[in-house]
């Protein structure tokens, strides 16, 4: 049965490879966007998810044209690194605002159809950042570690409605940012990673289609690093 899906920051990287995976697999899929020209082959919506007018004009246009929407996957988030005694209050409430209350947003907006239904399923994306910290990350890693205990908060809450809420937490992913990297950065990093390799964007998006899936009923609550090692323990 085609879904309707949500994927936040669906144009690039990550959330474009889970996109692409919920397309193949037969849903409706709607992304948002907050800049540039969109991918094709999906319901595109531009919409900036720190403005809550924005997130609700957002869902009525999913709402019309694929129904309410029956997975959610929050991935849109941003990052301003710095060292902390450099860090600018504005640089650290901006990526706050973006990842973890941007997040609060679209899930609030979402579960308004969920409930009706009585069922849902929500994947936040976090990061290995998030459950083992980075130098000049404390922003980014406050706002991934925050989405752990939202979603456990909100498994409690909802799980009696057959709503699932979910956390994978990517490590270091072969995407254009990490591209950008020169080959000592990227050898550096390679080398804390047991498995020795970047992955690969459509590995985190596999991960995410089975949380959503009916093979996973009754998963809610977890945290699934996909990180090839690198936090295990976490």
């Amino acid at each position: 049965m085609s879904r309707s899906v949500l994927v936040t920051g669906g144009n690039r990287g990550i959330g474009l490879a889970i996109a692409q995976a919920f397309v193949d697999a037969g849903d409706k899929v709607a992304i948002t966007y907050r800049s540039g020209e969109p991918p094709k082959g999906f319901l595109a919506v531009k919409c900036d998810i720190t403005d809550t007018e924005q997130v609700d004009r957002a869902y009525k246009e999913i709402e019309e044209a694929h129904g309410p929407v029956e997975v959610l996957v929050a991935n849109a988030g941003i990052t301003k690194d710095q060292l902390l005694m450099r860090m600018s209050e504005e640089d650290f409430t901006s990526v706050v605002d973006t990842n973890l209350t941007g997040t609060f947003r679209v899930v609030k907006r979402a579960n308004r159809g969920m409930l009706r239904a009585k069922k849902g399923r929500v994947v936040l994306i976090s990061s290995v950042v998030g459950l083992m910290g980075s130098p000049g990350q404390a922003n980014y890693a406050a706002s991934k570690a925050a989405l752990v205990g939202f979603a456990r908060s909100l498994a409690r809450e909802l799980g009696s409605r057959s709503i699932t809420f979910n956390v994978v937490a990517p490590g270091f992913v072969d995407t254009d940012m990490t591209q950008a990297l020169t080959d000592e950065q990227r050898q550096g990093i390679v080398s804390q990673v047991p498995l020795g390799r970047y992955a690969q964007p459509e590995e985190i998006a596999n991960t995410v289609r089975f949380l959503a899936s009916d093979d996973a009923s009754y998963i809610t609550g977890a945290v699934i690093p996909v990180d090839g090692g690198l936090g295990m323990g976490h």
